[in-house]
């Protein structure tokens, strides 16, 4: 009775954190759809699953404030079940079950069949690796590995997400083709760690080999690598972008900090002389290649000094993108056991001036382009304006490309070559050319 009256309500999932979760939440999507169900994202619907991110602090917060409001209204009789599911589920559902007792169900990241039976589907095996895509159609995120295996002494991935696990190229070749087909023309490539592809399947490091597969399908025209490794890269994988048009010029490159003893507390597994020799060598063979990296500020120990090497080290490196963190302390994380020894306050004036620098960086590396041409995809319109991206740039995070409309007929996904006209710190202006 209960499968019953699910199966005429619509389903609402709210997906929070990063891409990965974004995926996710399309393989659920997808599966509810083959089960008949009326599924929609992050818009009214009488059943709401909650896709959580638990990585840092700020996340954890997001996630329980959405669950709060989402049980106030079950409460007012807007919603009728709340389920929540993803990563802060996985690592704290007892705590929840025991302070949010009003959600329905908690699951955790490896419980999809089950969330299905909660929901009145079933799990079909047939569908592994399709997806009902939420972002613009004409870019996509492709998950080409599950967990990871490294050590950081900061980062709760591998108890929230397990051990790495490579998914084999045969299945991702056959969800990229799916993708192009449904109109898709720029992959995303996500993981918790690229760098380590194939190494548990393969016994090798085999991005280079997946990369060699995907550029040979017809209709994508861009791939884009997130989230690779700096330790063990496999420098393959700079001939194939060398050779191949069709991936970007573009890396994202988490490296956290760049002091030797912060990196050693870390448990990266290099140096900052490493670090150094790696990013020299992505620029002498890829001269024009964008590197976006993160970094975290805050961490156990850090010095003044060390964080003064960090921020010479920023301003010598001119990174075309990046991103700070503030360090959070994160329960059984081997960080967890140093002492949380620099305020909040003092963490977030850290980031700041980090950001300042990186900010004045942006827009000196931005007038460089005024009077360039530069191929940009379009992604939407707003008000005058067409927003595209250049190869450069990742959706959500980057450089966007404002183009005033003025009788102009672009189509989302277009690509079109664009003249920069006008430069701010992380817009650029321009016009179709």
């Amino acid at each position: 009775m209960r499968t019953k009256s699910i199966g005429k309500k619509k389903i609402n999932i709210i997906t929070l954190g990063c891409s990965k979760n974004i995926y996710d939440s399309e393989i659920l999507m997808n599966q509810l759809k083959a089960n008949g169900k009326e599924v929609v994202h992050e818009k009214k619907g009488d059943i709401v699953v909650i896709n959580t991110c638990g990585f840092i602090e700020n996340a954890k917060e997001e996630s329980i404030t959405t669950i709060l409001e989402c049980i106030e209204q079950k409460k007012q009789g807007l919603i009728e079940k709340v389920f929540v599911t993803g990563c802060l589920s996985e690592r704290y559902k007892p705590d929840l079950q025991k302070e949010i007792p009003d959600v329905d169900t908690y699951f955790g990241t490896r419980e999809l069949p089950l969330l299905l039976k909660a929901l009145g589907a079933d799990y079909k095996h047939e569908l592994v690796g399709e997806r009902l895509v939420t972002t613009p159609r004409h870019y996509a995120y492709l998950k080409i590995s599950e967990g990871c295996d490294r050590p950081c002494s900061f980062c709760a991935i591998p108890l929230i997400r397990g051990r790495h696990v490579s998914t084999p190229i045969p299945e991702l070749i056959s969800e990229a083709k799916a993708l192009a087909k449904g109109g898709t023309k720029e992959l995303i490539l996500i993981a918790q760690d690229l760098t380590y592809y194939g190494l548990d399947i393969y016994k090798k490091r085999a991005l280079g080999d997946l990369l060699r597969e995907l550029v040979k399908i017809k209709d994508i025209e861009w791939i884009r690598l997130h989230y690779a490794f700096p330790t063990g890269f496999p420098e393959d994988v700079l001939n194939i972008m060398k050779e191949e048009p069709k991936i970007c010029n573009y890396i994202d490159i988490p490296l956290q900090h760049i002091s030797n003893n912060i990196l050693k507390s870390m448990k990266r597994g290099t140096t900052k002389e490493k670090t150094n020799k790696l990013l020299l060598e992505f620029r002498n063979r890829i001269p024009n290649m964008a590197i976006r990296t993160s970094l975290i500020v805050g961490y156990p120990g850090e010095t003044r000094k060390e964080f003064e090497e960090l921020k010479t080290w920023i301003t010598e490196q001119r990174f075309e993108r990046l991103g700070c963190f503030t360090y959070s302390h994160e329960e059984n994380t081997s960080a967890y056991s140093l002492k949380d020894d620099i305020s909040d306050e003092e963490k977030n004036e850290r980031v700041n001036e980090i950001m300042e620098i990186q900010s004045q960086i942006s827009w000196e590396l931005n007038q460089e382009k005024i009077g360039k041409i530069f191929k940009c995809i379009i992604d939407r319109r707003e008000g005058d304006y067409f927003i595209g991206r250049t190869e450069y740039d990742s959706p959500d995070v980057d450089n966007e490309v404002l183009i005033k409309e003025e009788n102009l007929n672009l189509s989302l996904g277009e690509f079109v070559n664009v003249k920069i006209k006008k430069a701010e710190e992380f817009d650029l202006y321009g016009e179709v050319v």
